[in-house]
């Protein structure tokens, strides 16, 4: 895991978290507002790392590094934690430590609830499959990616992702992303915000606000009707950004 850090170390602490198959630079617009006024800090995930090979283990060893660099560079305090899609399950895991303060919990398509077998193998699949297809530099799948998965502008930086990512990779998320989750009643001064979308599998992330919601009847759910998963903090930014500083004033 590589740490890329923005803005003043003395100024509140935010961490955002980025996807499955998503570069860290998909945060580059909330990086930039937000590290005017805060200091930002923005993981390369295992497994994502585009300056060498690296493997993905377990959202659980995500967990475990997140916690020991905000102790020991944040003092465990955390102004605002968020994650995309797989970095949400990260961040909904992290957000259960008693030791971290944590004064805003953003959850944006996180999967949280478990699928069975055959839906983890076809996912892998087809998750290998582009993996394969980006690294022949295969022009379909050039040309689908702005259109279904990331903006153009972050091909390049995808490839990189692409070249160095194994099959271990992606079993080991696919079956550690897709396992039950603990859901628990967060601090109570923790406010969290669940965002998700109503198209194709969100309908996944829509069950896990709900269940996450029976526990923590404060947290408030923000569905954006005929989106996709992760399409408004991927396409969207500024919006994406909007809504979570309306939230978190």
């Amino acid at each position: 895991m590589v740490f890329h850090t923005y803005g003043d170390k003395n100024n509140k602490a935010v961490v955002l978290i980025h996807g499955m198959l998503t570069p860290y630079q998909i945060w580059n617009r909330a990086a930039q507002v937000y590290g005017s006024s805060h200091y930002v800090i923005v993981p390369e995930l295992d497994g994502h790392t585009e300056d060498g090979i690296s493997t993905f283990i377990s959202v659980e060893d995500e967990v475990r590094k997140l916690e020991e660099y905000i102790q020991n560079e944040l003092n465990g305090e955390v102004y605002l934690l968020a994650g995309l899609s797989m970095g949400g399950r990260i961040a909904s895991e992290l957000a259960k430590n008693d030791a971290l303060r944590i004064e805003n919990l953003v959850i944006d398509g996180a999967p949280l609830m478990k699928v069975n077998g055959l839906f983890k193998g076809i996912m892998k699949n087809n998750y290998k499959n582009i993996l394969s297809k980006s690294r022949a530099r295969d022009p379909k799948t050039k040309a689908a990616f702005g259109k279904n998965f990331l903006p153009e502008e972050y091909w390049e930086t995808f490839l990189k992702i692409a070249d160095n990512m194994n099959g271990q990779t992606v079993d080991n998320i696919i079956d550690s992303v897709f396992t039950p989750f603990e859901f628990v009643k967060y601090p109570e001064g923790m406010r969290i915000l669940f965002m998700h979308g109503t198209k194709g599998n969100e309908s996944v992330s829509k069950k896990g606000a709900l269940k996450m919601k029976e526990l923590n009847p404060k947290m408030e759910i923000r569905c954006f009707d005929g989106l996709a998963h992760a399409e408004l903090a991927c396409f969207k930014p500024h919006q994406w950004i909007r809504e979570v500083r309306e939230f978190a004033k």
